[in-house]
C-alpha cells in the first residue's frame, strides 16, 4: 500500500523540526562561551576551540556517517545524533577542565549535531525531489531560523536566571523528548514507497516518464559516480574548496559574534537577539533563495550568499567605529537573508554532479571539507584575537574566503552536469 505523495513533504517536516533544534543546541555555545569564560577564566582560544574540535570531530564522522546512510537509511543516524547530542547538554554541567569541555560541548554535542543538522539532512533530502529540490531543501532548513528565534533567547533567559548549567540540562531534556520519537517516520527515499521524486508516481503512467530530462553531460550522467571515481574529478575538489572557505566565513563570525557585540558596547540580551535574528532573517532569504535556485542555477546563489557573508564582515568592521542600529541591522539581514541562503543549495550543488547510490558516501567526504572549514574559522578567529587582540585581521581573512567560495563554485558548474527545472525546455 503506497502512502499518500506528500510524504515527502513530511519528510520535511520531520527535518524542518530536527533542524530547529539540533542545529540550535550547537549555535547555543555562543551563549554559553561568555559565561564560561568569566566563570573559569580560560583563553578566548582555548574556549572557542571546544566548538571548533566538535567540527573536527563532525568532519571525521562525515563520510562514516554517509557510508552508514547508504547502508541503512536515515533513521540510524538521526537517533545517534538525538543521543549524543542530548547525552553531551546532560553532561556539560558538570565541566571543571577545558578538556571536559571539548568532550561534552565538543564532541558529544557538536560532533553529534552533524546527525541532525545540514550535512546529515543533506544525505536523504535531495532523493525526494528533482523539480523543487532547492526550494525543499531551503524550507526544511529554515527550521533553524524559526528554532533560533525561539530557541536562543529563551536559553539567555535561562542562563540570566538559573545559569549556564540549568541552560543546558533544558535544552537536553528538549532534544531528547522532541526529537527522538519524530525520527522515527524517516524513510530514505521515495522508491521506498513506490513513489518518484517531487511525488510522482512510478511506472510507465505516471508523470515522471513525461518529465523532460535536465541531463546536460549524458556521458557524465552515465558513470556510476563511486568516492574513489568522483575525487579524481577537478568538480569534487572545486566543491571541497568552496565549501571549506565558504562554512570557514559563516562559523567564524556566527561563534565569535556575541562577544563582539558585547565587547563593542552592546548588551548580552541585544547580542543575543542579533544572534536570533540572523537566523530569522535566514526564514525568507533561504526560501526564496532556494526557489530561485531551481529557477535560475545553484551557481548564482551561492554567490549570494557569498555576497551576503562579505557584507556581513564589511558591517562588524564598521560597527566598532560606529555601532549604530543602523550596522547592527545591516550586520544582521546580510548575514541571514542572503549569507544563510547558502544552505539552500549546499545539498543541491553535490547531488547535480554526482547524483547515485553512493551520493551518500561522497557528500560526506565533501563535508568534511566544509565541516573542517567550520571548525577552522572559530579557532583561526579566537586566536587571532588572542594574538592581536581585536577581530579586525580575522574578519578580513574571512571576506577573502568567502570570495573564493564564489569562485569555487562557478568552477565546480553543476549547471554543465544537470540543470534546474527553470532551464529545463518542456
Amino acid at each position: 500500500m503506497r502512502l499518500p505523495f506528500f510524504y515527502g513533504w513530511v519528510v520535511i517536516a520531520v527535518a524542518f523540526v530536527t533542524m530547529g533544534v539540533g542545529v540550535n543546541a550547537r549555535t547555543a555555545f555562543s551563549l554559553l562561551f561568555p559565561p564560561i569564560l568569566d566563570e573559569f577564566g580560560w583563553e578566548r582560544g582555548v574556549t572557542a576551540g571546544a566548538f571548533s574540535f566538535g567540527f573536527l570531530i563532525s568532519a571525521v564522522l562525515s563520510p562514516l556517517l554517509g557510508r552508514l546512510m547508504d547502508r541503512y537509511g536515515p533513521r540510524v543516524q538521526m537517533e545517534l545524533g538525538v543521543g549524543l547530542v542530548a547525552a553531551g547538554l546532560f553532561l556539560a554541567p558538570f565541566v571543571r577542565q577545558p578538556w571536559h569541555l571539548y568532550a561534552t560541548l565538543g564532541v558529544l554535542v557538536g560532533g553529534g549535531s552533524v546527525c541532525l543538522a545540514y550535512t546529515g539532512q543533506s544525505f536523504y533530502l535531495p532523493n525526494w525531489f528533482v523539480r523543487r529540490r532547492g526550494l525543499a531543501l531551503s524550507v526544511a532548513f529554515s527550521g533553524v531560523g524559526i528554532g533560533s528565534i525561539v530557541l536562543l533567547p529563551w536559553m539567555q533567559t535561562l542562563i540570566a536566571r538559573g545559569g549556564w548549567r540549568t541552560a543546558c540540562w533544558t535544552l537536553g531534556v528538549v532534544v531528547l523528548v522532541l526529537l527522538a520519537p519524530l525520527n522515527l517516520l524517516l524513510k530514505r527515499r521515495p522508491e521506498d514507497m513506490g513513489l518518484e521524486p517531487d511525488g510522482d508516481r512510478a511506472g510507465p503512467e505516471g508523470a515522471a516518464a513525461a518529465r523532460p530530462s535536465n541531463v546536460v553531460d549524458t556521458a557524465w550522467v552515465a558513470v556510476e559516480w563511486t568516492l574513489g571515481r568522483a575525487m579524481r574529478t577537478t568538480r569534487f575538489w572545486w566543491v571541497m574548496l568552496g565549501y571549506f572557505v565558504g562554512l570557514y566565513s559563516w562559523y567564524a563570525v556566527q561563534v565569535h559574534q556575541t562577544k563582539y557585540l558585547v565587547e563593542i558596547g552592546f548588551s548580552p540580551s541585544h547580542a543575543a537577539w542579533a544572534l536570533g535574528f540572523v537566523s530569522l532573517a535566514g526564514i525568507p532569504g533561504q526560501i526564496v533563495l532556494g526557489y530561485v535556485s531551481d529557477r535560475i542555477g545553484r551557481e548564482w546563489v551561492w554567490t549570494v550568499g557569498a555576497v551576503g557573508f562579505v557584507t556581513c564582515y564589511v558591517a562588524l568592521l564598521l560597527l566598532r567605529e560606529a555601532p549604530t542600529p543602523a550596522l547592527l541591522w545591516s550586520m544582521v539581514l546580510a548575514q541571514g537573508m542572503l549569507g544563510y541562503g547558502l544552505t539552500s543549495v549546499v545539498g543541491a550543488i553535490p547531488a547535480e554532479i554526482f547524483q547515485g547510490k553512493h551520493y551518500g558516501t561522497i557528500y560526506g567526504t565533501l563535508m568534511l571539507a566544509a565541516i573542517a572549514g567550520g571548525a577552522a574559522g572559530p579557532w583561526l578567529t579566537g586566536v587571532l584575537h588572542d594574538t592581536t587582540g581585536s577581530y579586525t585581521t580575522a574578519w578580513w581573512i574571512a571576506i577573502g574566503c568567502s570570495v573564493l567560495s564564489g569562485a569555487a563554485i562557478w568552477f565546480a558548474a553543476p549547471r554543465r552536469v544537470r540543470l534546474v527545472a527553470g532551464r529545463v525546455r518542456a
